[in-house]
């Protein structure tokens, strides 16, 4: 879930672009690289840690809103040339920020432009896929206001360990922008083909239609929209699943997307007994809602989860083991009593907070800004988001060892499932009395 930044503070923001700007253009006349922002040359997503190179790549199957559509990360043969995709793939994505921060899409599409713009994803765009025997499946699910590609350090650094992530981009209206397609009629069909004898390639007869966040109406009540998402979103999810099912099995997918990746590499290669699902804020619920849904997932882990979604009835139905890791900073008693209210005595669940971390410690956009705008906007915690993204995927790394029987050497992390660090937390750092559970 993103933070909010209301029309009132949209002076702050012209402000943070003009005194960013100013002091570039300084470090351009000392000759100093800024790394694609304004604020400092050491800015950028970190790659991943582990022994593989890591390839990316859009898929979306069927056109419609309906179809499926993600972002999968896997281990590829290694190169020194591979393209890396842009982080944010589109002004569009600007768009739908603007919209959810409540800000003129004008002067955000400029800010956004300069401050994020030229950052890369550290991963080889359509690389060739390198086989390995079969590696685990993860689907990862976006916050509130997000889209698939905003949580770039964590599924690059868990793929370059050895797994197959796939970042779905949810189409319930709570990502800030996504796309789908919808057929063009034949007159506007030759009318386009007729002024544009000369243009690239297009997708046939369709036409991208653009779905941007919807924010509640004046007077709504949330439940109900929330409750009905984060059912879309496990569908989604369960959806995503079963097309890299397809895909394992040799079964052709269209991939209505224009890309160089060969999906066919694909059979085979994936473990579709050990399968998992991830995600946060919005998406650490979606977690707990595709777990009930969808016994395939054997585990999963909710980062900063926002709990307010969800019906409580599922939770007696959710059987598989569950990771909470949570932020210090945005965590509150009736978010934790709903999570508490998990707890079993005979199905692993574990929780950890991680200090000095806030929502946004998790997301991409921690690494992007500098220390004094992080702090405005509250984008970065008190934490180093290196420390803290460590500590993320090293306690997600052996919790998915435990519970999807992996060989391989993740439980030298299993020390940080019981908060044994001096960086976090055991459980919560939030008050809750048990009689509230």
């Amino acid at each position: 879930m993103l933070s909010h930044v209301g029309f009132k503070q949209l002076t702050v923001v012209e402000k943070l672009y003009q005194c960013s700007r100013r002091r570039l253009d300084l470090r351009h006349k000392l000759h100093r690289t800024a790394m694609g922002n304004s604020c400092s040359n050491t800015l950028g997503i970190p790659p991943g840690k582990g022994p593989n190179q890591v390839g990316c790549t859009d898929i979306m199957v069927d056109h419609t809103v309906q179809g499926s559509f993600f972002r999968l990360y896997y281990p590829c043969v290694e190169s020194v040339d591979s393209e890396m995709p842009c982080w944010i793939p589109s002004k569009e994505y600007f768009n739908g920020l603007a919209d959810f921060m409540k800000i003129n899409r004008n002067l955000s599409e400029k800010i956004f432009n300069y401050l994020y713009g030229s950052f890369k994803i550290p991963a080889a765009l359509d690389a060739p896929f390198k086989p390995n025997g079969k590696y685990p499946l993860i689907i990862f699910s976006h916050g509130l206001g997000a889209f698939r590609t905003l949580y770039s350090a964590i599924c690059s650094e868990v793929a370059s360990q050895g797994f197959i992530v796939a970042a779905v981009e949810h189409r319930d209206e709570s990502a800030s922008a996504t796309f789908y397609f919808q057929e063009k009629s034949v007159k506007e069909e030759q009318k386009q083909q007729a002024a544009s004898k000369n243009s690239l390639p297009t997708q046939g007869n369709l036409e991208e239609v653009w779905m941007y966040y919807r924010a509640l109406k004046p007077g709504e009540s949330e439940f109900p929209l929330r409750n009905k998402q984060v059912k879309q979103r496990a569908d989604e999810c369960i959806r995503a699943l079963d097309i890299l099912t397809e895909i394992n099995s040799g079964i052709p997918v269209t991939n209505v997307l224009q890309s160089q990746f060969d999906w066919t590499t694909l059979e085979n290669s994936m473990d579709m007994c050990r399968m998992a699902i991830m995600g946060h804020s919005f998406g650490g619920a979606t977690v707990i809602e595709s777990l009930c849904k969808e016994l395939k997932f054997k585990c999963g882990i909710a980062l900063d989860s926002w709990m307010f979604p969800l019906d409580e009835e599922i939770f007696p139905r959710v059987r598989q083991p569950i990771l909470f890791i949570n932020s210090e900073k945005f965590q509150w008693a009736g978010n934790i009593i709903r999570m508490r209210k998990l707890d079993s005595t005979t199905i692993p669940r574990k929780m950890i907070t991680i200090r000095g971390t806030v929502h946004q410690s998790f997301p991409d956009f921690t690494f992007l800004t500098s220390h004094w705008i992080g702090k405005i906007l509250k984008l970065k915690g008190e934490l180093d988001p290196q420390v803290a993204l460590d500590l993320c995927n090293k306690a997600s790394l052996a919790f998915l060892q435990r519970h999807l029987s992996l060989e391989k050497d993740f439980s030298q992390w299993d020390p940080l499932l019981d908060g044994k660090d001096d960086n976090l937390i055991p459980g919560t750092n939030v008050t809750v009395l048990q009689s509230s559970i």
